[in-house]
């Protein structure tokens, strides 16, 4: 357990990579105290050979840093393109492709489990996510 004072919240953080569709690709579950920078490594570590076709990636604002440039320093193999919020627009707004993510968390925020926090170790928390992804995804197969 951690606790991440710009977010201000203790506990938990959850990193997710999905495809165009909303589908998880992977997740990570990691302590609160760990930026978000260092939790885009964690889940970025071993993607080339999971999905080798892989060329793109749209990520957050706070997916950035010394060590993800490096990463994504040869733009031939594959980029990294952060979505910024523009600071001329006020209140709520929707940006591009940032909003598949934000549905899939939503998505699995239905989940009871995953509601809230309720798992003592990282890796369960993070099975219960593939879980919930599963389940989801067996309920569209079902209503083809």
């Amino acid at each position: 357990m951690g606790y991440d004072a710009g977010k201000k919240i203790k506990g938990r953080k959850r990193h997710i990579l999905v495809d165009t569709q909303g589908l998880l690709l992977k997740a990570i579950v990691h302590p609160a105290n760990i930026q978000d920078r260092d939790g885009a490594v964690l889940v970025l570590a071993g993607l080339r050979r999971l999905y080798p076709r892989l060329r793109l990636i749209w990520a957050d604002g706070a997916y950035r840093g010394k060590v993800l440039d490096e990463m994504f320093a040869n733009p031939r193999v594959w980029r990294l393109e952060v979505v910024k919020r523009t600071d001329a627009a006020g209140g709520f707004k929707v940006l591009p492709r940032r909003w598949v993510v934000e549905r899939t968390l939503g998505w699995l925020g239905r989940s009871r489990r995953l509601a809230r926090d309720y798992e003592s170790l990282a890796r369960t928390a993070c099975a219960y996510i593939k879980m919930a992804m599963i389940q989801l995804m067996l309920r569209r197969l079902a209503t083809i």
